[in-house]
């Protein structure tokens, strides 16, 4: 027996939440070393040089600064992305005009996944903004950009308050929504399409096709919206720690700045550590996601 509607969406959300928790626990060091190269491309020779210069000058608590609003901002994202997920499939269903209960193609389910990235970007920049401002707190303060760092959460959301008002919390949320979008189609579609290969070989459904599987689905799909939107998230983060200092320049003067001053090079940077980062964290996501939603969803099955 199907659940109630609003049953469903609880499901949804309270799978998405488990989800992000698991995806900020296995990728949080990584996130870090990305926001660092992506703000500071100069500061660092790559990878391992700013993972281990922070590690060197900050301690291992350098490396998870920024976990409190990154799993805030990952378990509202995924907790929204994912009741919107569940909604969008509906509406796919409509508009192809299939059947309630008919599966739905991966390429429609990636369609239901960009549009339900718009919704979890309004939850998303807020919480990011504060994550990313933290995480390069440290070069900020050390670069005489900033006079005092803000070391807390509650600090970073007071002076943001304070001095920028509630639109500030909302830096860099067209270059979110500019990185969701298409980068949540290639998620899911990737995701979708992996399973489905890996449920072909193995000849059974995409339910079935174990736990290891359906990590490498995740990392695959992570792998793929990343390399199609890193130059956008790079962007966006730098407009939401710079931003810290000064009025900051919207997405495609701060996209062309970049390009025209630091050339391409500087919009991957970060790549490295975000491609690691995909597959354990990604991996986690769906892993936590698809096991808590079938275990949830087991108690209506008559």
């Amino acid at each position: 027996m199907a659940p109630h509607p609003a049953v469903q969406a609880i499901i949804d959300l309270s799978a998405g939440a488990i989800g992000g928790t698991a995806c900020v626990l296995s990728g949080q060091p990584l996130d870090t070393a990305k926001v660092k190269m992506q703000t500071f491309p100069s500061l660092y020779r790559g990878f391992l040089h700013c993972f281990l210069t922070t590690y060197r000058q900050v301690g291992i608590r350098g490396l998870y600064r920024g976990t409190s609003p990154a799993l805030v901002a990952n378990i509202a994202e995924n907790s929204v992305l994912f009741m919107s997920y569940g909604f969008c499939q509906e509406v796919v269903r409509l508009l192809c005009g299939t059947g309630k209960e008919a599966a739905l193609s991966d390429v429609q389910k990636a369609s239901a996944g960009s549009v339900a990235s718009i919704f979890s970007s309004l939850v998303l920049c807020p919480t990011e903004l504060v994550k990313c401002r933290l995480q390069a707190m440290h070069e900020m303060a050390s670069s005489g950009r900033i006079a005092n760092s803000q070391t807390s959460v509650w600090a970073v959301v007071k002076w943001i308050a304070q001095n920028e008002g509630p639109t500030g919390f909302f830096q860099g949320l067209i270059p979110t929504i500019a990185r969701e979008v298409p980068g949540y189609f290639c998620f899911f579609g990737g995701y979708e399409l992996c399973r489905s290969s890996f449920a072909k070989y193995m000849r059974c459904s995409k339910d079935d096709i174990g736990i290891a599987a359906t990590m490498f689905s995740g990392g695959f799909g992570g792998a793929c919206l990343w390399l199609v939107v890193f130059p956008m998230d790079c962007v966006k983060s730098r407009i939401q720690v710079m931003s810290l200092t000064s009025t900051q320049e919207g997405f495609l003067k701060t996209f062309m700045h970049i390009f025209r001053t630091e050339g391409v090079r500087a919009l991957y940077s970060g790549l490295t550590p975000t491609m690691i980062r995909t597959f354990p964290a990604n991996g986690a996501l769906f892993l936590a996601y698809e096991a808590s939603r079938k275990l949830m969803m087991s108690k209506f099955d008559s």
